[in-house]
């Protein structure tokens, strides 16, 4: 299996700087270093074994080599479809299809995209377990983030955490909205005799929803979502809140008269890649239930 590596070119401004300095200002834990130093990692220097004190010079070549990861006994390979956007070394962008959970749950043991994911990476010889920085529910379908290292998952979670991973989602809900735009700013929390089920209550976490009319029809309307937080089932929650609950989601008052699950796409992803230095956009079109909606 392939180890993940990272590599640097040193140049003067940072020649004279000890690894140890140098990989902190690239946000290499402590842990990371560890970890690389007792688990089968390594750190070379022009391909030479060098510990963290050597001092780097002009030119020098820089290599952390990361140990391979243990991946949980329960996440078997499974061949479950999903669509890849974007690849390299650090990540995956991929497109996923309703109908499939992100992660294996007590009711959803196999069949999920991290089982899915566990197979790509064995057929690719890849080293790792499974990150995934931005999840789905089972029936919402479009992008997401995974990082396909411990390292890289850090670093997109802290951005993630600083609101610097944008994401846009697309959704169909009942009933005609009369602004052409809007905020909702009410509280969730977990609904006390579910497991599931969240609500509106005074007692829950903030959360705020933007929405903008994309497409007024028959009785639904075409809405295009921003979040400024990440609550567990907000949009579902937020939507139904104000009466105009996502067709098919029966969860939060929809109904499925004419889609099979909550019309709910995550149609825009953007981020700053960290390790590449490189801005990312990318957008997803409706799956064909939703499609169908808007015609």
């Amino acid at each position: 299996m392939t180890s993940f590596r990272l590599q640097w070119t040193i140049t003067e401004a940072d020649a004279g700087k000890s690894i140890l300095e140098y990989v902190k200002e690239k946000k290499l834990s402590k842990r990371a270093l560890t970890d690389i130093k007792f688990n089968g990692g390594d750190i070379l220097v022009n391909n030479m074994h060098v510990t963290v004190r050597y001092l780097l010079q002009d030119g020098d070549v820089l290599t952390v080599i990361f140990p391979q990861e243990e991946r949980g006994s329960g996440l078997e390979a499974d061949d479950v479809p999903f669509h890849i956007v974007y690849e390299d070394d650090h990540c995956l962008v991929i497109d996923k299809p309703p109908f499939v959970p992100s992660i294996p749950s007590r009711d959803h043991i196999r069949g999920t995209l991290a089982n899915g994911l566990i197979r790509y990476y064995e057929q690719q010889q890849i080293s790792s377990t499974i990150h995934i920085v931005n999840r789905l529910d089972k029936d919402t379908s479009g992008l997401m983030l995974v990082a396909k290292h411990r390292f890289a998952h850090s670093l997109f979670s802290d951005q993630q955490k600083k609101k610097e991973i944008y994401r846009t989602y697309e959704a169909i809900v009942h009933g005609v909205l009369i602004n052409e735009a809007g905020t909702i700013s009410k509280p969730i929390g977990r609904k006390p005799d579910s497991i599931i089920e969240r609500e509106v209550r005074e007692d829950g976490q903030q959360a705020v929803t933007h929405f903008q009319v994309l497409q007024r029809l028959h009785g639904k309307t075409h809405i295009k979502l921003v979040l400024e937080t990440g609550r567990t089932h907000q949009i579902r929650v937020h939507l139904s809140s104000i009466g105009h609950p996502l067709c098919g989601d029966t969860l939060y008052g929809g109904r499925e008269d004419e889609i099979k699950r909550q019309a709910l796409h995550s149609s825009q992803l953007s981020f700053w890649h960290p390790l590449l230095e490189k801005e990312f956009q990318f957008s997803s079109e409706l799956p064909e239930d939703m499609k169908r909606l808007t015609q």
